[in-house]
């Protein structure tokens, strides 16, 4: 079964539809001031984040900080350019899990090499989610072939 939101869209289709709407350049950019801790456009953080961050729109009360970050990674896993190469390598420290988690997802995903000490480092972290993400994304990047 493919997680989906209430839109009726899986993240990566909301990814799609948001390179199709304003271009794969802007969404990475965007992801990137996501992932810097600069503000972006409320309709992207809409789109990276789905039902879950109309806050942006609506100007309700917004959830932990910290997920702009894990969006603006999780775009990354969709929409990826090796601009964004520095600020996900700084996400793989950052002080939220979650946040860590998912720029390991984007790590393996692209088979970005550049990471590698970082993901070696990171089996040691302190949460296991983290730590598994790390195991895979260090077996992706290490795999024959790769």
């Amino acid at each position: 079964m493919v997680a989906s939101s209430s839109w009726e869209r899986t993240p990566r289709e909301s990814i799609e539809l948001e390179c199709s709407r304003r271009g794969k350049d802007a969404v990475v950019a965007g992801c990137v001031e996501l992932l810097e801790g600069r503000d972006a456009d409320a309709e992207l953080i809409v789109g990276l984040g789905g039902p879950s961050a109309r806050w942006a729109v609506t100007g309700d009360v917004a959830g932990p900080e910290y997920w702009l970050r894990v969006w603006a990674a999780r775009g990354l896993l969709w929409a990826w350019d090796d601009v964004a190469l520095a600020s996900l390598l700084t996400a793989l420290d950052d002080e939220a899990w979650r946040v860590r988690e998912m720029a390991l997802k984007v790590v393996a995903r692209h088979r970005l090499d550049d990471a590698l000490p970082a993901v070696a480092d990171l089996q040691r972290d302190p949460v296991p989610r983290v730590r598994a993400a790390a195991a895979r994304a260090l077996a992706r990047l290490t795999t024959a072939g790769a």
